[in-house]
């Protein structure tokens, strides 16, 4: 199915509105147009052609926008790449790439007289975009996804979150990974407005929330849990604080809702365009710790070893298995009303003394002790129990964190078995990806 291209649309029903809104500049739909043209004539003349693959690395902004629709004018496949990766790391990155577009170069798509006018359609069977997963668990894997996952994503989050013409989406999230990109494809659907930062400063983004009449913003619980540290406390203008890439602890959207802070729990994933589950508008004013169901669209089961499959528009269709779904790697439980529950992952389980411990519930629970700034479980070799449960935790400003007294309020929640056997005490934050999630592979 051929469908007509997103940006010409929104420049055609929305041309003065603005289209992307970042700390060097503003673009109206119609500006943006002008200059994806250009860069897509710019593009064709280095030898581009529809189907090939142009790496883009470069920071969050007006010169990573203009380079991405121009691929989509083209019909190229846009892979981003994140700026801050080593030269190794992005020569890996952007294998197969025929243009490489950095920093280095002049930004594209300054507006020409004679810019021609590329395709005004988009095949929804056709890749539009390589994604790279966050490696958490090993090197990053390239995840092909079409037009077709990229608008279904677009719509159904839009079904549950309420379209508001006068959305304000702000990005703080790399570009590179899914869920920063999906940010400025679904503002360009909906001809909305993305309001793009080169990166999460707590400043910056609290000040945003404040006065910048921000309407939702996608965060972590990293990200979260700093803004409230913060002083974050009933933004005026915002309906949802989407929260996800990876478990949130309950104790946080708890606190989150004290502070009168309207948080969506989503979970989502690379291979499924995003968002798989969103906590829908309607239902935000509840149980601040409740899950989301799934997506318009999109379906979700539990398989008997507890793995969550996924199934739908927004799966990338070589990510599905021989079975029809998604097997995410990740535990988790859907509850009577369908709302799903994340409690993990299955490579990351603990397996001491016979008994399967999953890190995030441990971490759930360390994360609620008023000392404790974040927690990391993790299983290392014992010789009694095949693994013992570890946790790594980190204090926070001006507070002395005691082992015991950390075990002795895990025992409170906890079977006995779940209970860390050793609490290391670390200076440093815990490693994180660009994205939020643990690193567990260097916390071992």
């Amino acid at each position: 199915m051929v469908v007509e291209g997103w940006l010409e649309r929104a420049a055609r029903v929305r041309p003065r509105h603005t289209a992307l809104e970042t700390p060097r500049g503003s673009l109206s739909y119609a500006e943006l147009l002008a200059c994806a043209r250009a860069a897509a004539e710019e593009l064709s003349e280095r030898g581009v052609r529809r189907g090939d693959r142009v790496a883009i690395a470069m920071q969050p902004g007006l010169g990573f926008a203009k380079a991405l629709h121009a691929c989509l004018l083209l019909g190229a496949v846009a892979v981003p790449v994140d700026p801050r990766c080593s030269p190794a790391e992005r020569e890996l990155l952007a294998d197969g790439a025929v243009v490489l577009l950095d920093a280095a170069q002049r930004p594209p798509g300054a507006p020409r007289r004679t810019a021609s006018a590329a395709s005004s359609s988009h095949d929804l069977d056709a890749v539009a975009v390589v994604i790279h997963t966050s490696g958490t668990t090993s090197a990053p894997r390239p995840v092909e996804l079409t037009y077709a996952n990229l608008l279904w994503s677009a719509l159904g989050s839009a079904v549950a979150l309420g379209h508001d013409p006068g959305e304000r989406w702000l990005c703080a999230l790399p570009l590179a990974h899914v869920g920063g990109l999906s940010i400025l494809l679904r503002s360009a659907v909906h001809a909305t407005t993305a309001v793009v930062h080169e990166g999460f400063d707590t400043d910056r983004v609290l000040r945003a929330l404040r006065e910048h009449d921000v309407t939702l913003v996608s965060l972590v619980a990293t990200t979260l849990a700093r803004l409230l540290d913060a002083g974050l406390e009933s933004p005026p203008s915002l309906r949802a604080a989407l929260t996800g890439g990876g478990p949130v602890p309950g104790a946080l959207l708890v606190r989150a809702r004290a502070a009168g802070v309207p948080v969506a729990s989503t979970y989502g994933l690379t291979e499924a365009c995003s968002q798989v589950t969103t906590t829908p508008m309607a239902a935000i004013a509840d149980d601040g710790r409740r899950g989301g169901p799934p997506l318009f669209g999109t379906r979700v089961r539990i398989d008997a070893d507890g793995e969550i499959l996924v199934r739908g528009p927004t799966v990338a269709p070589a990510a599905v298995a021989g079975d029809g779904w998604l097997h995410t790697g990740d535990l988790g439980a859907l509850d009577d009303a369908g709302r799903l529950t994340v409690t993990g992952r299955t490579s990351d389980t603990i397996v001491s003394g016979g008994e399967n411990v999953a890190p995030a519930e441990v971490e759930a629970v360390l994360e609620t002790h008023p000392d404790v700034l974040e927690a990391a479980v993790l299983g290392r070799p014992d010789p009694e129990w095949g693994e013992a449960v570890t946790a790594i935790v980190v204090a926070r400003p001006g507070r002395v964190l005691e082992g015991e007294a950390l075990r002795a309020h895990c025992a409170r929640l906890l079977a006995p078995y779940k209970v860390p056997r050793l609490v290391v005490v670390a200076r440093e934050p815990l490693a994180r990806t660009r994205s939020g999630k643990l690193r567990r592979r260097e916390l071992r």
